[in-house]
């Protein structure tokens, strides 16, 4: 595929001079999403950036590259297959970045933070016993390299880690991985349950009442996407101890609006989806590099696949 002229969504222009070779002869354009022309369009072979522009068009587009991982705000967009436009993703530290947060919420309830802490404020000496990963079972939905990547990190602490696919293929560091349709025991037995699962038509709102109802004091965590969640079925597993705590790092509705009953309680922690910040030096290093592999037609790992959704 033959790339010349590159529109790239957002101000970057100093990041990318730092990271283009003075060989790379293409053309680009650095403008504010919101700002861009039909004319833009018109003129571009490839769309780099987080999303869409309001009036996007394929027009004379070969290529669109996300600076997301997830890139269902651009399945949204009809005339992929009609256009025969290409659509990659960033791949890049996800998977540690998104094993670490998740680390450190589960060694946080295991280690009783907050419970210590209240107990300081309170000038209390009372000991509790911390427990241990080695005797966790952690069930992760989502086996690709995010989810091989958190099933590394725990199996490396002892940890029992089991995963749920689509293809239920066996993967590195997982004990077992079986299909969502056969995944009842394993979610009976989990203590703890991570979702790194992309939003698609079979993904949305797979966490609802059928699938709490299964579980026994479990904790939540979802890196996801926030609407494979049923919050008011969350809920409802948070007062009835389905659910002894939920992690969210996404939500369905962000910002999460201010009247959500999340925002309140106490056995819900809600970060602002930073678990996997894309930094802009490893968006623009992925992005170039698949640059590379279009030109001269080798083989991506982080094309979209439009049937899967991711």
């Amino acid at each position: 595929m033959n790339i010349n002229n590159i529109l790239v969504t957002g101000n970057y222009q100093e990041e990318f001079k730092s990271h283009v070779s003075s060989n790379l002869l293409k053309d680009f354009r650095f403008i504010p999403v919101e700002e861009i022309t039909p004319a833009d369009l018109s003129w571009a072979d490839a769309y780099v950036g987080p999303r869409p522009s309001p009036n996007f068009n394929f027009l004379n587009i070969k290529w669109v590259h996300s600076f997301n991982a997830g890139v269902n705000n651009y399945l949204e967009l009809e005339g992929w297959k009609e256009n025969n436009v290409l659509l990659t993703r960033t791949v890049c530290s996800f998977g540690q970045r998104i094993s670490e947060y998740c680390l450190s919420y589960i060694l946080q309830n295991l280690q009783y933070h907050s419970q210590f802490q209240v107990k300081q404020q309170q000038k209390k000496w009372e000991q509790m016993t911390p427990k241990m990963l080695r005797d966790q079972t952690i069930l992760i939905f989502g086996t690709g390299e995010i989810g091989q990547e958190v099933a590394k990190t725990f199996a490396s602490f002892g940890s029992a880690v089991y995963g749920v696919s689509h293809s239920g293929k066996q993967k590195d560091y997982f004990t077992e991985v079986t299909t969502t349709s056969n995944a009842t025991t394993l979610i009976g037995k989990a203590d703890w349950i991570i979702s790194t699962l992309p939003l698609t038509k079979g993904t949305e709102k797979l966490f609802n009442s059928e699938f709490f109802n299964k579980l026994n004091g479990t904790g939540f965590i979802n890196v996801g996407r926030g609407a494979t969640v049923d919050e008011e079925a969350l809920l409802h597993a948070l007062n009835t101890g389905k659910v002894c705590r939920a992690v969210l790092d996404v939500v369905t509705t962000e910002p999460l609006p201010k009247n959500s009953p999340l925002w309140e309680r106490e056995d819900v922690i809600i970060t602002p989806h930073i678990s996997a910040v894309t930094e802009i030096s490893e968006a623009i290093d992925c992005f170039l590099d698949t640059l590379s592999k279009v030109q001269n037609n080798k083989p991506l790992t982080n094309k979209v696949d439009f049937e899967k959704g991711y």
